[in-house]
């Protein structure tokens, strides 16, 4: 029996003046988490709150530039070279986590070479930790994803499909509102079936804007909403209207239309639980003195988070139209070369270990 999650809520919430989105919150409270257990680990050694407080800044402009670069050269190259102000819009567009894991160690490469070679740590020693801290992140991000409606996986019928109607009711506010008030979205509890999916039905209620007849908006629906829904792409669709499709009136200027949604496999909660479950595997194995063994803990990051993405992006969405011709997506050849630099650092620290 299938139990379907209609996602259509507001992207965040409004505090006076400012609208925080909860991908905000839940982007900086993975920070957060990290910088309270990376103080664990430094109290630990006898290493100074300055040199903490330092950490947090580079890994936090790391990561925002990281991530921002990586979605313009391997997802977005081709707007971005006509768009080259936009780069430094991380709020237009989007990030790419292969871009953080490039920059990140590079930078903490160079932070610790100016802040812990005087007190005999090294580089290894400080990703050892910080992966631990930026698996938990990774799944605070990947929550925040689908509070966003985005990274979401393909079109299925699953015990935890998910209908996107946020993305939706933002086309209406962008070419619908100048005849639409107010809309909200009913399941019925029924299904259609249609090219092997069970389509769940939606009662569609609309409030039309002071003054528009039914007349306009039911020729809005013939001329517009339903060719623009119907001939969106399967990545990027997530409603269906069927043809001949009319507007009943239900009382106090509220309409009516019965339209279905696209389920999708909810990828980004499963990821959230996979991180997590990375980061209780390797927070355990931290305590169980496998930090002593420098570049274990890094190297058995890189080979669970890439090699659980390469996995999972099997059931993902493209979120590029040129992906659609690949036999591996970019997230999955980008995963590859990360997973093989994990390998050599647990094989090594291995190998490091039987040596002592």
């Amino acid at each position: 029996m299938l139990l379907t999650m209609t996602w259509a809520a507001e992207r965040g919430i409004e505090i006076g003046p400012l609208f925080l989105r909860y991908y905000q919150i839940l982007f900086f409270s993975g920070f957060l988490g990290g910088f309270y257990l990376m103080k664990r680990y430094f109290q630990k050694e006898g290493i100074k709150q300055e040199t903490l407080d330092n950490l947090l800044i580079y890994t936090v402009l790391s990561t925002i530039v990281g991530a921002r670069l990586g979605h313009v050269f391997f997802y977005d190259w081709a707007y971005y070279r006509l768009n080259i102000s936009e780069i430094f819009m991380p709020w237009k567009g989007g990030l790419a986590s292969h871009g953080a894991a490039v920059i990140i160690p590079l930078v903490l490469y160079y932070f610790a070479k100016k802040n812990l070679k005087t007190i005999h740590h090294n580089f290894l020693w400080l990703m050892d930790r910080v992966v631990i801290c930026v698996a938990l992140a990774g799944s605070l991000i990947r929550i925040g994803n689908y509070t966003n409606s985005e990274i979401y996986g393909d079109p299925v019928n699953h015990p935890t499909e998910t209908v996107f109607f946020r993305p939706v009711l933002d086309y209406f506010d962008s070419y619908f509102s100048n005849v639409i008030d107010a809309s909200k979205f009913n399941p019925t509890g029924e299904y259609l079936v249609s090219d092997s999916l069970n389509l769940p039905e939606y009662e569609l209620i609309i409030t039309p804007k002071p003054g528009v007849s039914i007349g306009t908006i039911q020729s809005v629906l013939e001329l517009q909403m339903g060719p623009m829904f119907n001939s969106q792409n399967k990545d990027s669709r997530h409603l269906y209207i069927p043809k001949n499709s009319y507007f009943s009136p239900i009382g106090n200027n509220l309409y009516a239309i019965s339209i279905y949604g696209i389920p999708r496999f909810p990828t980004q909660l499963f990821e959230a639980a996979g991180y997590l479950l990375i980061f209780i595997i390797l927070f355990l194995l931290g305590e169980n003195n496998q930090l002593t063994h420098r570049g274990r803990i890094f190297g058995l990051f890189l080979i669970l988070v890439f090699g659980f993405r390469i996995g999972i992006e099997f059931l993902k969405a493209n979120q590029k139209s040129f992906e659609a011709t690949m036999n591996l997506n970019m997230g999955q050849i980008l995963s590859i070369p990360l997973v093989l630099a994990g390998l050599y650092l647990l094989i090594n620290s291995l190998r490091t270990n039987i040596r002592n």
